[in-house]
């Protein structure tokens, strides 16, 4: 039976994320969780069942901390629903996806290893598709310019432009980042006709 201590769970968790982000899913192993962690040898195999309970579970809390924080959404809704607050909130997405490089590696390492895994595939792929949704619905009730296939669009745009900043962080500038994010919601979003 798994224990149940939230905060020790939590801990675990991280440092799996780390251990993906650095070693890859390969080198994902309860005892690479406990030395990450700081704990005991045997700790991480009495919190998850099994190695794949740790990857899902890892999954999910990198879209946990992505989320972002109350403040953040307050002003998103205060805000003038137009092409220069989308801009700016593009910016900020970007921006807070690409300060928690290990968790972006992490997801990416998760990706790949589900191409393997197909119960690790369907998890990922009910959790993309619920953030996918969420964001077209979010914007539907937001009054931004735009539809929910510029949503998808720069979705797919941003989420390659993060690739590029963590894995090759020359390619582009943040300057040059910036205004590729401006000329994308610009073009996508702008060229909708809403």
């Amino acid at each position: 039976m798994a224990r149940s201590n939230p905060e020790r769970r939590a801990a675990l968790v991280d440092a799996a994320i780390e251990v993906l982000a650095r070693e890859g899913a390969r080198g994902l192993t309860f005892r690479a969780v406990d030395t990450e962690a700081g704990v005991p040898p045997g700790t991480a195999s009495n919190y998850f069942a099994n190695r794949d309970d740790l990857l899902t579970q890892a999954g999910a809390r990198v879209y946990e901390r992505l989320q972002p924080d109350e403040a953040t959404i307050e002003r998103q809704r205060t805000a003038s629903p137009d092409l220069a607050t989308y801009t700016v909130l593009m910016k900020e997405l970007v921006g807070r996806v690409s300060s928690f490089r290990t968790g972006y590696l992490a997801l990416l390492e998760l990706r790949l290893e589900a191409t393997r895994r197909p119960e690790l595939r369907q998890v990922l792929t009910e959790r993309v598709r619920a953030d996918v949704e969420a964001n077209v619905a979010y914007h539907e009730t937001s009054g931004l310019p735009g539809d929910g296939t510029a949503v998808k669009l720069l979705m797919l745009t941003f989420n390659w432009l993060i690739v590029e900043q963590l894995t090759l962080p020359d390619v582009f500038s943040e300057e040059e980042r910036d205004a590729l994010i401006e000329a994308a919601v610009a073009r996508i979003v702008g060229g909708s006709g809403a």
